[in-house]
């Protein structure tokens, strides 16, 4: 339900609306995605526990290490990967703000298999509102902070359609300021106390939002992608 409700609040950003097939895949795509993402976070987490080079960092610097790259930067680079093989190369994108959008809706659909997952060790006999209450926190947290971050990469993505010289610089700052800012805020509810464990999510949540309703925006007043070489 989460992602269901933000899915259809961005899609009505859309000008333009995409078919609802090519939504529906994309989203299918962002669940089977979240799978393979499973199995490297758990092979990270293992190998630097297990690994005798890691044994010699600090506890520290191995959490900031599994929280920013072995999480964060999994997830962002794998929906990134369902749309630039799924999205970029269909002749129906035909717009910048359609790698945003896209983004999005990959986002929302690794969201959704995450919220499953987490609602599921509830079992049979689970309270309603007990679950209901899980899902407010989490719309209002991990799965818009899913979007908002996908969306940063998207937004780069559809600069970098303009700017073929400096392409891989756009991809580059996308997917390094999602990665910081999903990796800061899953550091922050986990290993942070006090007011920062709260503020900091807060802050990345309505920086992201702000960031994205403004990026829409400008996107919607450039020119079609399909003139680009």
């Amino acid at each position: 339900m989460p992602s269901i409700i933000w899915l259809l609040f961005y899609l009505r950003k859309d000008s333009h609306p995409e078919r609802k097939s090519a939504v529906i895949k994309i989203f299918f795509y962002g669940i089977l995605v979240a799978i393979p993402a499973i199995f490297l976070e758990k092979g990270i987490f293992e190998t630097t526990l297990n690994s005798s080079i890691f044994n010699t960092f600090p506890p520290f610097l191995i959490t900031i290490f599994n929280t920013f790259i072995g999480v964060a930067l999994v997830e962002e680079g794998l929906k990134y990967l369902v749309i630039k093989e799924k999205v970029l190369k269909n002749s129906e994108f035909d717009e910048p703000i359609d790698a945003l959008l896209y983004m999005i809706i990959a986002a929302l659909g690794f969201a959704a298999l995450e919220n499953i997952l987490v609602l599921f060790p509830l079992g049979a006999n689970f309270f309603i509102k007990e679950a209901l209450s899980i899902s407010v926190f989490r719309f209002l947290g991990a799965t818009f902070l899913h979007a908002l971050c996908s969306g940063t990469i998207g937004y780069f993505l559809a600069l970098s359609l303009f700017e073929t010289k400096n392409r891989t610089k756009f991809l580059i700052a996308g997917l390094g300021i999602s990665t910081l800012l999903h990796g800061l805020y899953n550091f922050s509810i986990i290993n942070m106390k006090g007011d920062l464990k709260i503020l900091i999510p807060i802050i990345i949540l309505i920086s992201l939002s702000v960031f994205i309703s403004l990026g829409l925006k400008k996107l919607k007043k450039m020119k079609s992608v399909c003139k680009i070489k």
